[in-house]
């Protein structure tokens, strides 16, 4: 079976953005290769770190943590 090569887009609210940066930017801290089964997992995950980051100006503002509350806030209630 041939695999189709291309590319997948994902749309994220700013918010559900936010929050799934912050998740990846802590996990991907974690020195424990145990967690993935293949090395590719971690690749994966660095690059879609990566890849928000550069989409983002939030992280790299003084009020960062600030901004992660009311996102998170947002996405778990629909409020901020």
């Amino acid at each position: 079976m041939a695999m189709s090569i291309g590319e997948i887009s994902i749309e994220l609210t700013n918010e559900e953005a936010i929050v799934f940066y912050e998740f990846l930017s802590k996990y991907n801290k974690i020195d424990d290769l145990s967690r993935f089964q293949d090395l590719a997992e971690q690749r994966v995950l660095w690059d879609i770190e990566c890849k928000l980051e550069k989409e983002m100006s939030e992280p790299f503002q003084a009020d960062y943590q600030e901004i992660v509350k009311k996102a998170r806030n947002k996405v778990r209630d629909g409020k901020e």
